[in-house]
C-alpha cells in the first residue's frame, strides 16, 4: 500500500504533467474551476491531493483519466548519470526552479548545480529587500 506522503507527490508530478501537456496554468486553472491557487500549488508541490469530486472535475478540465493523475508513470530519464539525473530532479521538485527543468535537460551535472544555485542566490538577494 503507498503512504499518502507518496502518494500526494505522485499526483503532484502528475498534475504538472497533464497541465503541461494542455498548456494549461495554475492561475488559468484557479479562475477555470475556482480553486484557489494556493491549493493547486499545493496538490503541483505533492503537498495535499483533492478529494474525488474535485479530482473528476480537474480530469474533467484536462481530458485525462483519473489513471492519469493517480497512477504512477513511467518518467522518461533525460540523464545517462545518476549524478545529473538526481540534480535535474531536484530542479524538477523544486516549486521556485521547476520552470527552468526544461532549459537543463541536457546539462552537465557541474552546469545545474551551478545554475541552480545561482538562482537560489537570486532569490536569497530578492527576498533581503
Amino acid at each position: 500500500m503507498i503512504s499518502s506522503t507518496d502518494f500526494n507527490k505522485i499526483f503532484g508530478r502528475n498534475l504538472r504533467r497533464v497541465m503541461a501537456e494542455q498548456d494549461v496554468s495554475q492561475a488559468q486553472m484557479s479562475r477555470d474551476l475556482q480553486i484557489p491557487k494556493t491549493t493547486i500549488s499545493g496538490w503541483m508541490n505533492g503537498k495535499r491531493a483533492p478529494k474525488m469530486s474535485t479530482l473528476d472535475r480537474l480530469c474533467e478540465y484536462l481530458r485525462c483519466n483519473r489513471s492519469d493523475l493517480m497512477e504512477p508513470h513511467n518518467e522518461q530519464h533525460y540523464h545517462l548519470k545518476r549524478e545529473t539525473e538526481v540534480i535535474a530532479q531536484s530542479i524538477y521538485d523544486d516549486p521556485n526552479l521547476h520552470a527552468l527543468f526544461d532549459a537543463a535537460s541536457g546539462n552537465k551535472a557541474d552546469n545545474l548545480r551551478l545554475a541552480a544555485e545561482m538562482l537560489k542566490r537570486m532569490k536569497d538577494t530578492n527576498n533581503d529587500g
